[in-house]
């Protein structure tokens, strides 16, 4: 968004716009609303603001629910943000901690701060931007006096007085539409000064789920977080934010419903065994976590190859933490014989996933003849280990 956008928008006429515009959900209804206020005698860069942001709101309702319809955005701050009901855990953990005043430190839109100053706690919100702190402080105007936001860099910010900081690193180039993302000595405050800061107060660091674990400093406790099967962000936690013996945790979101795995530190696989008539797949944040022998053990499961996220059992299961499949066949992983077994099974529906195998599943699928009424799942992987492990393709339904 440009200041001059920045400056249309934020007016009475702009704000009441967006809302009487009401949600752009495609192409189609967003050039019909540009054509429909420029021939109204609006400048262009109302038109752009207002447009942007009724596109954006539909969009924001995956993250913020009913809250998207009075928010304002930026497409870079909208990617970036913390899901409403993530940030809300986030700032349980502050305030079972005995926090009461948080810095968030790179706030962005306020996705965080939201969650904070919603149960109660006094933020300081502060982003480098210009135009994403005024955003911020639209979207967090409602806590009142509760809530500061500033326009700063975090490294410059006074934290003196202040109880506990969330620090979210800049990952992508500056901008504010969807932009590459940088190495980690061009975040900005870079790790350094983050861990730097974690050594000496309590802080929650969001980072991107692929960190390299050797970043990961020895005394924080380090959280991986899964929402409806998307493994979205690592959070280190330092200082009284981390819980007592815990180096590992995997959250795990979906449908509402939250389920939790924490051990002292990464766990060991269980051994291979042969195919049971189960297949499970760890959550990502189980998997990124390296919790999947913790979770083995607790189902009396095995894995299906070595070095491969897979369990195998013979018996039924119900766990938060995997995704199970019931087994109809294995097959060679060779497209004709799956393409035989798919027709004699009139399948045409079919998810195909993959571990282990260099198999581009989109490709393979388009080798495939898939007319039929019945659906199904492939899982192409290798069973087994060392120089018995042999790759395979695995029918099975989701249970």
């Amino acid at each position: 968004m440009e200041q001059a956008e920045l400056t249309a928008l934020l007016t009475a006429q702009g704000l009441r716009m967006v809302d009487e515009v009401g949600p752009l959900a495609s192409t189609t209804e967003v050039a019909a609303a540009v054509s429909r206020l420029r021939a109204a005698g609006h400048s262009p860069d109302l038109v752009s603001a207002v447009v942007g942001q009724a596109h954006l709101r539909v969009r924001a309702a995956a993250k913020f629910g009913p809250f998207a319809d009075r928010m304002l955005f930026t497409r870079a701050g909208l990617e970036q943000a913390t899901r409403l009901e993530v940030a809300a855990r986030h700032a349980g953990r502050f305030r079972d901690a005995g926090a009461h005043r948080v810095a968030d430190l790179g706030c962005g839109i306020g996705g965080d701060a939201l969650g904070l100053a919603g149960i109660g706690l006094d933020v300081l919100a502060v982003d480098a931007d210009e135009t994403t702190a005024a955003l911020a402080a639209y979207n967090l105007a409602p806590f009142g006096e509760s809530v500061t936001v500033r326009h700063g860099r975090a490294e410059e910010t006074d934290v003196d007085g202040w109880d506990a900081v969330w620090l979210d690193p800049a990952r992508r180039t500056a901008g504010h539409s969807e932009t590459s993302r940088t190495a980690p000595e061009d975040w900005s405050p870079s790790l350094d000064w983050a861990f730097d800061l974690a050594g000496r107060m309590p802080v929650g660091i969001k980072l991107g789920p692929g960190l390299d674990r050797d970043l990961i400093p020895d005394d924080v406790e380090a959280q991986w977080i899964s929402v409806d099967g998307s493994t979205v962000e690592l959070v280190l936690w330092s200082g009284s934010l981390r819980r007592e013996g815990v180096r590992r945790s995997a959250l795990v979101l979906r449908g509402g419903s939250a389920a939790e795995l924490t051990a002292p530190g990464d766990t060991d696989d269980e051994p291979v065994r042969d195919l049971g008539a189960f297949v499970h797949e760890p959550e990502g944040a189980v998997i990124r976590a390296r919790l999947i022998g913790e979770v083995a053990r607790s189902l009396d499961a095995g894995m299906l190859g070595g070095g491969i996220a897979y369990l195998t059992s013979d018996t039924p299961l119900t766990n938060p933490f995997v995704q199970s499949f019931r087994v109809r066949e294995t097959l060679p992983l060779k497209t004709g014989a799956i393409d035989a077994a798919l027709r004699k099974a009139d399948i045409g529906t079919l998810e195909i996933k993959k571990r282990g195998v260099d198999v581009d599943p989109a490709q393979f699928r388009r080798k495939l003849t898939l007319r039929g009424a019945a659906s199904a799942t492939l899982i192409l992987t290798r069973m087994g280990e060392g120089r018995d492990a042999k790759r395979v393709a695995i029918l099975a339904d989701r249970v």
